[in-house]
């Protein structure tokens, strides 16, 4: 099979998750990919070694970094710039995540990736654009993607508090965004010939994951209300706890011709006959009547019985799958959901395949995440730096 973007050259000059773990997934589809660090190391990589020495190989940061080339590098340092100017030039792809002012500083626009190699895909990440009143603030995908995007205000139950994201939630969703937009760049540039410039922001991937409330509210100008439980759009797109403490999610958002089934599996044909739950805008207005009743039903057996009972009744459902039962569900083991990192300290770890596939193309985890520094010789010697240079840089604390 052949790998999709083999031969691609990829320069990497960023930190942390989202940008890194797009490059991850160019890795996956063949490109070469070289993570420029600084010296002292990329901050989530620091993050894990801080909190657990220096010897901890963090799964995450192996899944976010596999199958790169690393070099780490000091661009506050003239000869540092240069450096990654050389490797910028022989690289057809250069993704970044630094701020503005970092990128003028270290001359490392798109202008000067440009001049530097002008067909180029140049791809920017950042949380709320590089131009613009607020393209100098600080962002992570907690403040950006997760609190501006709007996510946070609508997320949770209506009688709690706004909910925390999950880690590298908002992150790894831009980094698809990221991947999309520079494979589309590429294919634009085979067809003009010329250097491509890509941007993608934290915040306005967020509100593309949200764009169903966000929709409304250009529409109707509201802030919607949060979900409850309690008083769900219908009887049957909402959640029911088992005797077992296991959670169902009934999915109907349209609920004929499933609730009259629905009545039928619970025993309750009365409810299915009933006048008021007799239309779908009938069970919109009067359908948390039912509610505790049908909680009362689900408690009072246990997954494995509602189970059978919903499967032969063809409703839509799933039960709340918790991590361990996902990480060891048969049918995404099938599926290739999950891949192995051999790593010469760690030994084998496993993580999260590419979340895609293309029929008869080798899309794989290629390797582990470099170590700090790991190929900062090979990478140079490649772009034509000599070894007594490299040797000089290196004692001058310029490169690791």
């Amino acid at each position: 099979m052949t790998a999709p973007l083999e031969g691609i050259r990829v320069l990497e000059v960023a930190g942390w998750l989202a940008a890194p773990s797009c490059a991850a997934l160019m890795a996956d589809m063949g490109a070469d990919v070289v993570k420029v660090e600084p010296v002292e190391g990329d901050g989530y990589r620091r993050a894990y070694t801080a909190l657990y020495g220096d010897d901890f190989v963090a799964p995450c940061f192996q899944f976010d970094n596999r199958g790169k080339r690393g070099i780490c590098v000091d661009l506050e340092h003239p000869e540092g710039v240069e450096l990654v100017h050389r490797l910028a030039a022989r690289s057809q792809v250069f993704i970044t995540n630094l701020t503005q002012a970092r990128l003028e500083r270290y001359r490392l626009t798109d202008r000067d990736i440009h001049d530097l190699y002008p067909q180029s895909i140049y791809a920017v990440l950042s949380g709320y654009g590089t131009d613009g009143p607020d393209s100098h603030r600080a962002a992570f995908d907690q403040n950006a993607f997760w609190a501006r995007s709007g996510a946070m205000s609508v997320f949770g139950d209506r009688d709690d508090g706004p909910l925390l994201s999950r880690a590298g939630y908002g992150d790894r969703t831009t980094a698809l965004n990221l991947l999309a937009s520079i494979l589309a760049a590429m294919r634009l540039q085979e067809k003009t010939g010329e250097g491509q410039y890509v941007e993608v922001t934290l915040q306005r991937t967020g509100i593309w994951a949200l764009a169903t409330d966000v929709t409304n509210a250009l529409y109707e100008r509201i802030q919607p209300d949060k979900t409850s439980r309690k008083v769900p759009p219908n009887p049957i797109w909402n959640y029911y706890r088992t005797a077992d403490d296991r959670w169902i999610a009934m999915v109907s958002p349209l609920p004929m011709p499933y609730w009259p089934k629905f009545c039928a599996m619970l025993g309750r044909d009365d409810w299915a006959a009933d006048e008021r739950f007799q239309t779908a805008v009938g069970l919109v207005e009067h359908g948390q009547e039912l509610v505790d009743e049908i909680e009362a039903v689900f408690a009072s057996e246990d997954l494995a019985y509602w189970r059978e009972k919903l499967d032969a009744a063809g409703m839509i459902w799933e039960p709340a799958a918790d991590l361990p039962e996902v990480i060891d569900d048969p049918a995404l083991r099938e599926r290739g959901a999950f891949s192995l990192i051999i790593h010469e300290q760690a030994g084998a770890m496993e993580v999260v395949s590419a979340p895609f596939e293309i029929r008869g193309a080798d899309i794989e985890v290629r390797g582990p995440a470099p170590d700090a520094g790991q190929h900062t010789r090979e990478v140079l010697l490649e772009a034509g730096v000599t070894p007594e240079r490299l040797n000089a840089l290196i004692e001058k604390n310029v490169l690791r």
